[in-house]
This record gives C-alpha cells, structure tokens and sequence, in this order.
C-alpha cells in the first residue's frame, strides 16, 4: 500500500469543506492515453487506491502501463467506540488523499481503446468518487 516514508505532522487537520471547485492542478493527461477522471470530490484512501490499481493490472494482464497520479499523504486519525468527549485527538489510523472534481486519479497506456473502457470501469467501482474515461483525443 501507498504511505509517505515521514511525515512532517503526526496527525493532519481534515480540511472539511475544501474540497469545493474544480481541480487546477492533476486535470489534465501527462503520461497515458487514456485515464481516469475523478467527477465528484472525496477522500481516497490507500486501501482503495491500491484495490483499484489491482483491478486495472489483474485485467491488462501484463500489457501495458498503468500510472497512479495521486499519492495518500494525508493522516486520518479515529477515536476509539464509547471514549467520552475531550482526551485530544484520536490516534492515527490510515493514510488518504483528497480529489477534487476533474483531477485525473490513473492513467494508462499501451493497450486498446476497449480494454481501458473496462479497466476504467473495473476501477471506479473500487472508488468512493464518481468516475469517467478520458482519452487524449476527446479530452473530455
């Protein structure tokens, strides 16, 4: 699973509500040819990023190049069931990164135009964000 080396911060505020807008940065294909373009906005944890990417890869069957655009930097921390109010900040339990509407999530390469629809489809229902495909030539 996807989790940075160090952390500047042992636990991370949650940003509620930052989420607003489309993306400005990540929207647009960089490597592949066809990807995978976030609709809505959310959090994605590692869990989910790496169930996706199993997906995609157990149907390319070694053929082609998949990229993972995005990265879980982001600490999530939980309190434990039935702890009364007060006693701090839970403690950290996994890691997530927030999308935002159009930030492109996979990308993808080197395989037909038919097998990414499916690879496309297969991961976004991993995914807790509406998803779309995109390709280089429409860009949409």
């Amino acid at each position: 699973m996807l989790q940075p080396k160090k952390t500047k911060h042992r636990k991370h505020f949650r940003n509620r509500g930052g989420l607003e807008g489309p993306a400005q940065r990540g929207a647009h294909l960089a490597f592949g040819s066809y990807g995978l373009k976030a609709i809505t906005a959310g959090e994605l944890t590692a869990r989910q990023i790496e169930a996706a990417r199993k997906a995609m890869t157990k149907f390319t069957k070694k053929g082609g190049r998949i990229w993972i655009r995005v990265f879980p930097d982001k600490i999530i921390t939980r309190k434990a069931a039935e702890v009364p109010m007060g006693s701090g900040k839970g403690t950290p339990e996994f890691f997530a990164t927030e999308v935002q509407a159009g930030k492109i999530v996979f990308e993808m390469d080197g395989i037909p135009e038919s097998d990414a629809k499916r690879m496309v489809y297969l991961a976004g229902q991993k995914l807790p964000v509406k998803c779309k495909f995109i390709n280089k030539r429409t860009l949409i």
